[in-house]
C-alpha cells in the first residue's frame, strides 16, 4: 500500500467511490472534520448532493428520500455531537427497516478521549441500531449489506487537497430499489434488505377472519377478498372495513341495522391475521390482546407485533369467507364510516384536526403523494377513509415520533419528483402534519438557493395550539385536567404566518373546512414550491368528538 494511501482527500474518495456503488442522493452538512468528504462528493457526477445546516434536519431528509426510493441515502456529517444529531433518525429508519448510510468524518484514535475539540467515541455510538464499520485507510471494508449503515471514518490532517478534484462519473437516473441489478427488489419481491423468511401458515377462510394491515404490510396473495381493517399506509384493500367497527369486533354479540333491516351478529373473529406492524388505533390493538381470537403475525422482517400464536411470512389458504362474515364486516365498516361522516357535519364539534384531514383526503387525486405526521393526523386520516387506491402514503411508523416530520417530507418529495424529471408540473405531495409537528422540525423549510428543492409540496398545518392528541387521552380526563395545560395542552402561540415568511414559502390561512378545501384545490394548477396552509382548529372539543366516535 503506498505510503499517501490514508491522506485525507484519497481516503475519501476512497469512501465516496464505495458510496457511489449504492446510492444515488447523498445529504451533507457542512463541517471542517468531514471536508475531504465534502470535495469528494462534490466532485461525483453520479450523485446528487443535498446540503443542510442541521445534522438532524439532514438525517431526517435523507430518511425521507429513502422511503420512496427503497434504497440507501447517504448522510455526512463532521465529528463530535454533529454525529449524534443524526441518532433519531437512524432508530426511526432501524424501527422501520428503510435503508440509511451514515457517513460521519471522526478525528484519529489518538485524539479520543484527550479532551481534542469535536471528539467523542463515535465508534459504536448507534448502538444496536446501527454497528459502525471503522475506515482509517484506502481499502477498508465497507458494506451495505444491512439497512442501516454507520460508516466512520478518521482523517488526519491536512484534510483540503491541493486542487479542487476532477469530476468523476455520469449523471444516471434510477427507480426505486437496490443499485445492482442483481440485487434489486421490486413491488412484489420478497421484502427488504435483510428480510426474516418466516415460513408459510396455513390459514382456513371458512373461520370468520379479519385481517389487520399495518405499515410495512403489501399485499399477500390469498388475503386478497378477506375483510381487512388497513392503516393509511398500507395497501388499499379489497374488502376494506373501517377501524371504528373494531369495537364491533371485540363484542360476542352486536345489534346492526344495515340496508334496512336489523340483526343480532356474532361479531368476534374466530381469528385474525397480522400483516406489517400496525400501531395506530386501541380497539384494534385490543383484539390482538383478546385470548379467545387465534391471531397469526404475517411479516417479512425481524418486527412481530404482539405475541402471535402463529408467524410466517406467508400463507397457504384453504376454504372462502362465508357471505354471512362479509355481510357482517361490510355492515359494521358502513356503520364506523358513516359515524365519522356525521360527526364532521355536526356543527357543535367546530372545525377540528378531523375536518382537516377529510379536507385534505378528499381533496387528494390519483398520482398524489401523502405524508402524515405521527399523533393525531395519522389517526384522522385512517378515520376519514385512508387509504386510497392511487395515493402514495407515507408516515414515520417504525417508532412514531414527530421528530423530523417536515423534513421527511421534503425528502419524499424530492425523491416523488426525481422519477418524473420530464413531466412539466412536479408531482403533488401533501403532508398533514400538527402545529408541535411543525415547530419541532420547522428548521426542514431551510433549504439554501442553489440546492435541490420540492417543486409541489403543500404542508398543511393543523393548529389547536397545543396538543390536541392528549386531550383524548387519560391525561385530558377531568379528574386530572389541573394540570393539563402546562404539561400535555403546551400552548405556543407561534405565529406560523411569520414563520412561513421567514423561509420565504407561500402562505394560506383556512378558519372553516371550506376555506382548506378551497386553499388546497387553489394550488393544484399552479403550485408553489412550497406552501403552508395553516388550519386553525380547534382542540376544544376534541375530546367530546373522540367519545362520539367511541359511542
Amino acid at each position: 500500500m503506498p505510503a499517501n494511501s490514508s491522506l485525507a482527500p484519497q481516503l475519501a474518495e476512497y469512501v465516496v467511490d464505495q458510496l457511489a456503488q449504492h446510492v444515488t442522493d447523498v445529504v451533507l452538512s457542512p463541517g471542517s472534520r468531514n471536508s475531504p468528504l465534502a470535495y469528494a462528493l462534490l466532485a461525483r457526477r453520479d450523485i446528487k448532493v443535498h446540503v443542510r445546516i442541521d445534522e438532524r434536519v439532514a438525517a431526517f431528509t435523507a430518511l425521507g428520500l429513502a422511503r420512496v426510493q427503497r434504497r440507501h441515502v447517504g448522510v455526512v456529517m463532521t465529528s463530535g455531537t454533529a454525529v449524534a444529531n443524526t441518532y433519531p433518525a437512524v432508530i426511526e429508519a432501524h424501527m422501520s427497516h428503510t435503508p440509511l448510510a451514515i457517513v460521519s468524518a471522526d478525528r484519529p484514535e489518538r485524539l479520543v478521549g484527550t479532551g481534542a475539540s469535536q471528539t467523542i467515541w463515535q465508534q459504536g455510538i448507534f448502538g444496536r441500531y446501527a454497528e459502525t464499520q471503522q475506515v482509517t485507510q484506502i481499502g477498508d471494508a465497507v458494506s451495505f449489506d444491512t439497512d442501516q449503515v454507520h460508516i466512520n471514518v478518521a482523517f488526519d490532517t491536512p484534510l483540503v487537497p491541493s486542487a479542487l478534484p476532477e469530476p468523476v462519473g455520469a449523471p444516471r437516473r434510477v427507480g426505486p430499489g437496490r443499485l445492482r441489478p442483481s440485487e434489486s427488489r421490486g413491488a412484489a419481491d420478497t421484502g427488504p434488505a435483510g428480510s426474516v423468511d418466516h415460513g408459510v401458515v396455513d390459514v382456513d377462510l371458512t373461520k370468520n377472519t379479519l385481517v389487520i394491515a399495518g405499515d410495512e404490510a403489501w399485499e399477500v396473495p390469498g388475503l386478497e377478498h378477506v375483510p381487512t381493517i388497513a392503516e393509511p399506509t398500507a395497501p388499499t384493500p379489497f374488502q376494506q372495513v373501517h377501524p371504528l367497527a373494531a369495537r364491533f369486533f371485540t363484542q360476542d354479540e352486536v345489534a346492526i341495522s344495515h340496508d334496512g333491516g336489523d340483526f343480532a351478529a356474532s361479531t368476534k373473529p374466530e381469528q385474525v391475521i397480522v400483516v406489517g406492524h400496525p400501531t395506530l388505533h386501541r380497539d384494534v390493538m385490543a383484539l390482538l390482546a383478546d385470548s379467545t381470537i387465534e391471531v397469526i403475525g404475517i411479516t417479512r422482517t425481524g418486527t412481530v407485533t404482539g405475541h402471535p400464536d402463529r408467524v410466517g411470512s406467508r400463507v397457504n389458504v384453504t376454504g372462502q369467507p362465508t357471505d354471512s362474515w362479509l355481510k357482517i364486516c361490510d355492515a359494521a365498516g358502513d356503520v364506523g364510516a358513516q359515524t365519522v361522516r356525521d360527526a364532521l357535519e355536526d356543527s357543535e364539534f367546530g372545525f377540528t384536526g378531523l375536518h382537516a384531514a377529510a379536507a385534505v383526503c378528499d381533496t387528494l387525486a390519483v398520482g398524489d403523494t401523502l405524508v402524515l405526521g405521527s399523533s393525531n393526523p395519522v389517526r384522522d386520516a385512517s378515520l376519514v377513509g385512508m387509504p386510497f387506491d392511487g395515493v402514495s402514503t407515507y408516515s414515520a411508523r417504525g417508532a412514531a415520533g414527530i421528530d423530523g416530520t417536515l423534513s421527511q417530507a421534503i425528502g419524499v418529495a424530492l425523491a416523488t419528483q426525481a422519477l418524473h424529471p420530464d413531466e412539466i408540473r412536479a408531482p403533488r405531495t401533501v403532508a398533514l402534519v400538527g402545529d408541535l409537528t411543525f415547530l419541532h422540525d420547522v428548521g426542514a423549510l431551510l433549504i439554501g438557493p442553489d440546492q435541490p428543492a420540492p417543486g409541489n409540496l403543500t404542508i398543511v398545518v393543523a393548529n389547536d395550539n397545543g396538543g390536541g392528541i392528549f386531550e383524548s387521552l387519560e391525561v385530558g380526563a377531568p379528574e386530572v385536567r389541573g394540570n393539563f395545560e402546562q404539561a400535555f395542552g403546551t400552548p405556543h402561540d407561534a405565529d406560523i404566518e411569520s414563520i412561513a415568511a421567514g423561509y420565504g414559502v407561500a402562505y394560506r390561512r383556512a378558519e372553516t373546512l371550506g376555506e382548506l378545501t378551497e386553499a388546497l384545490l387553489d394550488g393544484v394548477d399552479k403550485p408553489a414550491p412550497v406552501t403552508v396552509i395553516e388550519a386553525v382548529t380547534t382542540r376544544a372539543t376534541r375530546r367530546a368528538l373522540s367519545e362520539r366516535l367511541k359511542k
